[in-house]
């Protein structure tokens, strides 16, 4: 059994596809690029402000189902640009304290032309 997830507080989503999906206690988020909520719009026009923006979406949609970044278990993140690796992690790193399981790789492009999305495994 499923259950979706949903909430204005994080992009809505712009495809054939939910914000997340909570199959028994996984939760599985969809990848978030630096969209506003509220406008759809792109927001930031450096990593570490694009990786701030997709924090603020993954907290939102962890919320939505009763989680926080402490429950993850697993990211995948996807970079425009290799060479923002670091600047990626300096942002990263104040929200995934308890260190989760991840996979960080460079991508030829990303929608709305975005420099990073992540998306993450939650055991809620």
């Amino acid at each position: 059994m499923k259950e979706i997830i949903t909430t204005k507080n994080a992009p809505a989503a712009v495809g054939a596809y939910s914000q997340a999906v909570k199959s028994g206690n996984l939760l599985f988020c969809s990848g978030q690029i630096a969209l506003d909520p509220a406008s759809g719009v792109l927001t930031g026009s450096d990593i570490k402000a694009q990786t701030e923006q997709v924090m603020l979406n993954i907290s939102a949609v962890l919320a939505a189902s009763g989680a926080t970044f402490d429950n993850v278990v697993k990211t995948t993140c996807f970079l425009a640009d290799i060479n923002d690796f670091a600047k990626f992690n300096e942002v990263y790193a104040k929200y995934f304290t308890g260190k989760p399981a991840r996979s960080c790789v460079a991508v030829s492009a990303l929608p709305k032309g975005a420099l990073v999305e992540v998306e993450v495994i939650a055991v809620v």
